[in-house]
């Protein structure tokens, strides 16, 4: 997926941090790639280091339509579900598909239906692939 980042004021000691501009909405995350690139117009892989866990960090969405936005220290991600045979799951937003892993199970009624997902910040990290 191509989105647009900027980078963002950086502490010291810690992991850059960019804000990224996506069709679907915008939110701060980790960057992964060459700090001298953070701002641009990048072709990314997009990877979460939280699994889902079904009623505490995933829940059914109220609305039926992509998102992704900042609230606070989080990352909400909302896009259908699906389940796959090997007890993992994608979240597709619109033309963004996100692997997860699953810290419990989630109802197989929920199979391609539509959730938001809240992780960290940190938790949430762009590669950006060299083409």
């Amino acid at each position: 997926m191509r989105v647009r980042t900027e980078s963002l004021p950086q502490a010291p000691q810690q992991h850059m941090t960019v804000r990224v501009h996506t069709s679907i909405g915008s939110a701060v995350v980790l960057w992964c790639g060459d700090p001298r690139e953070a701002d641009g117009r990048h072709l990314i892989e997009w990877t979460v280091d939280a699994d889902i866990d079904w009623g505490q960090n995933t829940g059914p969405a109220a609305a039926t339509e992509p998102e992704l936005r900042q609230e606070g220290e989080r990352v909400i991600m909302r896009g259908r579900l699906h389940l796959t045979d090997e007890g993992a799951a994608h979240l597709q937003m619109g033309q963004l598909s996100v692997l997860f892993d699953l810290a419990s199970p989630i109802p197989s009624s929920m199979h391609e239906s539509w959730v938001e997902i809240s992780v960290g910040t940190k938790s949430v990290a762009l590669y950006p692939y060299r083409t």
